[in-house]
């Protein structure tokens, strides 16, 4: 670290997660000495402007990380399990957005509002692992109701944006849409099956259980940030026409009795949420009109179970790029600052 600040990274800064990151970096002030844009070869050369300023894209291969303080990952998996490692060797702070290391038990799962003091954990082997956009906004969310009266179940239905796909996907939606719009058949591409006008109920792989990798994420990672085995995630997860925002419908189960309005005080004053929701009439967040470009998770239709007095539902809606992605990893590195250099 410079007196004027951290020499920062951006793994994947041309992507919309990575050009989210750069845009949050300079939207907060965090204290940036410099700003190294990375990306493929085939985006070397590029330039991105940070702070009124010109910066050149350079080539992640070969890139040498000596005296890099802090890097933030968000160009895939694969890119991440070859050079993470890379990076942390070289004594930089590795913030990684994919899902390669959040099973590890020795690599922190982070979620700023959620599981702080956990952060302390990356000294083991220099990163720090990014949760899932949809486990991201569910447990900012409940995180205040577990504290208060304990979870054992929670029932989740995800209803994603293909943004979480990537820049590719939000361009063959819009191209699917325009053509069956003007009568022509939707042609191959990024999508396995037609995605405008249409849902589709499965994300990632199928796995031995029957569900799939990004329902199983949900579960590992809810039990892993929250350290807590014995709750359990029943998920769904659904990929949907929409370009931004992922939405839930969440139902948990509470240890201790709940009722809606109690609720509705928690998560007013809990940090990182919004509360969208009356009594008296008909009010709800919706992706494309509260959460894009937002910082908060938005929570609406709080009631409780018709049936079971421990049972309360939920809907809940974040900008899955922003705050399931750019932002929390950002926080991430704020909380870095703050607490550990």
């Amino acid at each position: 670290m410079s007196i004027s600040g951290y020499r920062v990274a951006v793994v994947g800064a041309t992507g919309l997660v990575g050009e989210t990151i750069l845009q949050i970096l300079e939207e907060r002030d965090f204290p940036v000495s410099e700003i190294i844009p990375l990306a493929s070869e085939n985006s070397s050369g590029k330039t991105i402007i940070y702070k009124d300023k010109t910066v050149k894209v350079l080539s992640l291969e070969g890139f040498d990380f000596e005296g890099i303080d802090i890097a933030l990952f968000s160009a895939g998996a694969a890119i991440s399990e070859t050079y993470a490692p890379l990076a942390a060797r070289a004594g930089v702070i590795v913030i990684d957005n994919s899902s390669i290391f959040r099973n590890d038990p020795d690599i922190p799962l982070i979620v700023p509002e959620v599981n702080p003091l956990a952060i302390d954990g990356f000294r083991e082997r220099n990163i720090i692992a990014n949760p899932n956009c949809s486990t991201i906004q569910m447990l900012v969310a409940i995180k205040p109701i577990y504290d208060a009266v304990g979870i054992k179940r929670i029932t989740v239905s995800t209803y994603q944006s293909v943004s979480g796909m990537g820049r590719k996907a939000v361009e063959a939606l819009a191209k699917q849409t325009a053509r069956l719009m003007n009568g022509l058949g939707v042609e191959e591409d990024i999508f396995a099956k037609q995605m405008a006008f249409n849902v589709i109920p499965e994300i990632d792989e199928l796995q031995e259980n029957g569900y799939t990798r990004e329902e199983m994420k949900m579960v590992w990672e809810t039990q892993k940030i929250l350290q807590d085995v014995s709750i359990q995630v029943n998920p769904t997860a659904v990929r949907v026409p929409v370009f931004f925002g992922h939405s839930e419908s969440v139902h948990i189960e509470t240890q201790q009795y709940i009722d809606a309005a109690m609720v509705r005080e928690l998560l007013n004053n809990a940090p990182g949420v919004e509360v969208i929701d009356s009594t008296e009439e008909l009010v709800s967040a919706s992706p494309a009109i509260n959460a894009v470009g937002q910082d908060q998770v938005f929570v609406s239709r709080i009631r409780e179970d018709l049936d079971n007095n421990t049972g309360i539902n939920l809907w809940i809606v974040s900008d899955n790029i922003r705050k399931g992605a750019a932002l929390n990893a950002v926080q991430i590195a704020e909380l870095l600052v703050k607490t550990q250099l």
